[in-house]
């Protein structure tokens, strides 16, 4: 038998049962359509988890106390910020941060439990985070604590409605403040609501609201802001150099932690990493599962056309002629599956992330990836019933009932 013989042959014996054919495919379309799909929504999860860290800002490098050693906490000051913006170069800004919560009222509002964050002059040039309208605080207004604030955009509108905030005052606490500005929209990032802060100068903030007399100059977290990427490692050595002198503390134990922003991500991604292998898992069982389906169709097939076998060998029919039809039929219906389920696993990952709070992101290798496992699917699991097909006896065959 010719090649086209073989498969007008197997083409045939598949439309006998296109309802069967179709309920095998099934399982093939389900698996590969799980491959994409979850693939589109590790590949998803790492692009947001990236994208909420590099809109921190850019070359960032967050320095921050030991976290759960004794009195480690209390080990970063105002002055490692001064001390970092004056001695290290090629960075653009320091910020340091400090913040407390507190009530918050106009003459039209009053709103409670809001996060003041006491900041220095370089906070919007650092954080990437422009001023919308009226301008920010200035260093020399930090350092006099004049009584200025900065609302974010969503603050603004929660005092003051559709009114101009500038000039406004503002009551946080017992202390009124004069707003000089307000922040462009921002949203939420990382789970902190940037619309929904205050912004006063840090010194303003040790005067008025430090909590206790130990946090008088301490500060959370001193952002840098180096000139460049290729520039991020000499600044990143010269703030530890600095500090490890001014803390007098072992190179190899310090009592703060430096991190960038490139550090964070492969932190994050080592732990969607591991998501992502467990999506492959579920994705394969699926596979997995169609590929034992297809072999027990094939198998039934085998079964029940058992004379036709027969027939066809004593017709001249040649056992490799048997086996090729067999194994092109498991092929096809694994193929037909699998562009099938590429079709619904793009589809599908696309309004996932439409209509879901997950982002997600087709990952271009998981097509061919997904639709050269539902070939291999079809070969595999389509051999053992093709080879069990090409070794029938011609004789028995055709005495089968």
């Amino acid at each position: 038998m010719t090649l086209n013989e073989t498969l007008r042959v197997a083409w045939e014996g598949l439309k006998l049962n296109r309802v069967r054919s179709f309920l095998t495919t099934l399982g093939v379309i389900i698996g590969v359509a799980s491959v994409i799909i979850m693939l589109a929504v590790s590949a998803g999860a790492e692009a947001a988890i990236a994208d909420q860290i590099n809109a921190l800002g850019a070359n960032l490098i967050i320095v921050n106390p030991v976290r759960g050693v004794p009195g480690a906490s209390q080990t970063l000051t105002y002055d490692d910020a001064l001390a970092i913006k004056e001695a290290v170069s090629n960075s653009e800004g320091v910020s340091a941060e400090f913040q407390v919560v507190q009530d918050t009222s106009t003459a039209r509002a009053r709103l409670e439990g809001i996060t003041v964050l006491g900041v220095t002059a370089d906070f919007p040039i650092v954080r990437d985070y422009a001023v919308g309208e009226g301008r920010f605080f200035t260093a020399d207004e930090n350092e006099r604590k004049l009584k200025v604030v900065v609302l974010g955009y969503g603050m603004a509108q929660d005092l003051f409605g559709s009114d101009s905030a500038i000039g406004q005052v503002v009551t946080v606490g017992s202390t009124r403040l004069t707003v000089v500005g307000v922040m462009e929209e921002k949203g939420v990032v990382a789970d902190v609501d940037y619309d929904g802060r205050l912004y006063i100068p840090l010194q303003l903030l040790y005067q008025k609201f430090s909590p206790s007399v130990l946090a008088a100059d301490r500060v959370r977290t001193i952002y840098i802001k180096a000139e460049s990427q290729e520039a991020m490692t000499s600044v990143t050595n010269q703030i530890k150099a600095l500090l490890v002198e001014r803390h007098d503390v072992d190179p190899a134990k310090p009592d703060f932690v430096l991190q960038t922003q490139q550090d964070i991500i492969s932190t994050q991604q080592a732990t969607t990493e591991a998501f992502r292998d467990l999506l492959a898992w579920v994705a394969a069982i699926s596979l997995l599962v169609g590929g034992i389906g297809i072999m027990n169709i094939m198998l039934v097939s085998v079964t029940e056309r058992t004379r036709e076998i027969g027939l066809r060998q004593a017709l001249g029919a040649r056992p490799r002629d048997v086996l090729l039809q067999f194994l092109i039929e498991a092929v096809t219906l694994s193929l037909v599956g699998g562009l099938a389920g590429v079709i619904l696993g793009i589809g599908g990952a696309e309004l996932f992330g439409r209509l879901g709070d997950m982002q997600t992101q087709i990952v271009p290798v998981s097509v061919p990836l997904a639709f050269g496992a539902a070939a291999a699917v079809g070969i595999f699991f389509g051999y053992y019933p093709a080879t069990k097909a090409a070794q029938l006896d011609p004789i028995v065959a055709l005495r089968h009932e």
